[in-house]
């Protein structure tokens, strides 16, 4: 079985007006879709980051995956670690997500786009086969991936623009009632058992009043989360850590409070100095495998997120989750605005990575029935969970109607890149820069 061709297709989604220490989400959230297609008739496909940038990417690689056999991936993985050696003179070292929204990092672009080749590959070798992606790569650990309700504070606005618009399902999220009056409805709707508030926007003292409430309104049975995404200082991080320590234990933890694995391990030092064994996890300081023994020694993060579209793939998830097991790391996954195909792959390799644990982040409750590009429509959770499609590769196949009118909107649209610092300065202040530390 040989690549034959590779199919782009540029899409836009619909995006609410979120917020978080970057700035704030543009009306429209972009992805880009991905089709090998081979010479024994199976397509395999997958779904990653959106714009210019990662669709020039994906085409400088057109000569490298036209004509491969997609069961030899790590060949290819070395070419694309060659080109970025020869480019930056080094992928070992750190790819700091600190400055950069994800997708736009230039250190992780062959990361990325290898990732979006893997991911399709793994499907069309599923469907070769007759398996689910997650016992290609060595089988399933479990049938289900539990996922958590991903807050955001945020200003009215259900995304999109004019006629284009979508219904505000949420409505305006900038007060600790509005954040438990959400994730009631998501819970609701989804089932999640696990929750996650995106700080960094509001005072830290509002953000503590947030998952106080959380706290107060589900009980200790559903762990929380923050993730401020490197707003506050050393001694703010310090500050709401003390004041969250109960509502943060059981299963919660604190992430990316503050810039830079050195100011991460100032204070964990001082909490656990206080008696506070709250954990401190990362999908900012730790986004590549040279992060993580440094972040372990200096005891910066005890639990590592991964992605698979920035990390590398798949695969590259399945050998963090090893590392993290060896050096006694808690593991869990992070989100971005992202459509059914890419949360399929994010259950799979979640189903097929043994030591993570935690439940995993996941936008897709901010995203639409209309935008939906998958056949069927939008993926179903049950009790929070998305079950492991019994059905060969990633268990989903595309709806080319949703694809193409995905496809007319990137057309239609100017946004070309994610920039949320400019969104804010359109929309919110025009003054507006992200600062570090904010508080």
């Amino acid at each position: 079985m040989l690549i034959r061709e590779m199919v782009l297709h540029p899409i836009a989604i619909a995006d609410p007006p979120l917020r978080s220490s970057y700035g704030l989400h543009a009306p429209f959230a972009l992805r880009t879709v991905v089709e090998l297609k081979t010479d024994s008739g199976i397509t395999g496909i997958s779904e990653t980051y959106g714009g210019d940038g990662p669709v020039a990417a994906l085409e400088a690689a057109r000569p490298w995956v036209e004509g491969m056999d997609p069961f030899r991936l790590a060949g290819l993985w070395a070419r694309f670690n060659a080109d970025a050696a020869s480019q930056t003179g080094s992928v070992a070292g750190g790819r700091s997500q600190t400055y950069m929204v994800p997708g736009e990092n230039p250190l992780d672009r062959h990361a990325r786009t290898f990732a979006a080749i893997e991911i399709a590959c793994l499907d069309a070798i599923g469907k070769a086969v007759g398996q689910p992606v997650c016992d290609v790569i060595g089988g399933r650990v479990r049938d289900a991936v539990s996922f958590s309700a991903y807050l955001f504070y945020k200003h009215a606005g259900g995304g999109g623009v004019g006629g284009d618009a979508r219904e505000d399902e949420y409505g305006e999220i900038l007060s600790a009632k509005a954040c438990v009056r959400s994730a009631r409805q998501m819970i609701e709707a989804y089932g999640f058992r696990e929750i996650k508030l995106k700080g960094g926007v509001l005072d830290p003292a509002e953000e503590i009043a947030s998952i106080k409430s959380l706290r107060e309104e589900f009980g200790a049975e559903y762990p929380l989360r923050i993730d401020p995404n490197c707003a506050w200082s050393v001694d703010t991080s310090v500050e709401v850590g003390r004041a969250l320590k109960e509502e943060l234990s059981g299963g919660g933890y604190l992430e990316d409070p503050c810039a830079e694995l050195e100011g991460m391990a100032e204070v964990r030092r001082r909490l656990l100095a206080e008696g506070n064994q709250t954990p401190l996890a990362s999908n900012v300081a730790t986004t590549c495998f040279a992060d993580v023994p440094k972040a372990h020694g200096l005891d910066a993060v005890q639990v590592v997120l991964c992605d698979p579209h920035y990390w590398g793939g798949m695969r590259q998830v399945q050998q963090l989750s090893h590392l993290c097991e060896v050096l006694g790391l808690g593991m869990s996954m992070h989100s971005n605005s992202h459509l059914g195909v890419s949360l399929m792959a994010m259950t799979h390799v979640a189903a097929a990575s043994p030591h993570l644990f935690y439940a995993c982040d996941t936008h897709y409750p901010w995203q639409t029935e209309k935008d939906e590009i998958v056949e069927g429509g939008r993926v179903r959770f049950v009790n929070g969970c998305v079950p492991v499609p019994g059905k060969p590769g990633l268990g989903v196949s595309l709806d080319y109607d949703q694809l193409a009118r995905g496809r007319e909107r990137y057309n239609k649209i100017p946004w070309r890149k994610r920039d949320d610092e400019a969104e804010m300065r359109k929309h919110v202040d025009p003054d507006w820069k992200r600062v570090l530390p904010r508080w």
